[in-house]
């Protein structure tokens, strides 16, 4: 089987595809970017927030929109509310490679943020682990203040 790894730019972004060909010439083809691209994104996202706060209609939203764009190289989001524990996880959505950044159709709010009781959240801890079993640092935010109905975070650590 031979394949080839094809790099394009576009505005700010970067994409890979990787095209295989098989004996029959049936081609199968894959967008999904190497994971040392996932990860530069993931790093330059830090300060501005893997997660965000938002008050809304008398509860308490946390986003994780950022780290599900990374899913397709993600094995799982780990995050704990109000300590450092790590104790939970943020389910994945399923990873379409010919469209690995996207949510599936039909996909819910759920898919990208927890609803909580208005201000159960002072901080949440987040870690990712990737695809090949390496975890990402912890990064520790806080919701940020005066900001309305905005979503935001701020980073404690």
């Amino acid at each position: 089987m031979m394949g080839s790894l094809r790099f394009w730019r576009t505005g700010v972004s970067a994409c890979a595809m990787v095209v295989v060909s098989g004996t029959a010439g049936a081609q199968e083809k894959s967008q999904v970017p190497p994971q040392a691209l996932y990860q530069t994104m993931l790093d330059a996202s830090r300060q501005s927030g893997w997660v965000q706060f938002r008050d809304f209609d008398g509860a308490q939203w946390i986003y994780f929109t950022a780290l599900q764009t990374l899913h397709c190289r993600l094995m799982e989001i780990r995050y704990s509310i109000n300590s450092k524990a790590l104790d939970k996880r943020f389910e994945l959505v399923e990873c379409n490679p010919q469209n690995p950044m996207a949510l599936p159709p039909g996909a819910g709010p759920e898919t990208i943020a927890l609803k909580l009781p208005a201000a159960t959240a002072q901080t949440i801890a987040v870690q990712v682990v990737w695809e090949d079993g390496s975890e990402s640092a912890v990064a520790v935010y806080e919701p940020c203040m005066d900001v309305g109905e905005q979503s935001c975070a701020w980073p404690v650590e």
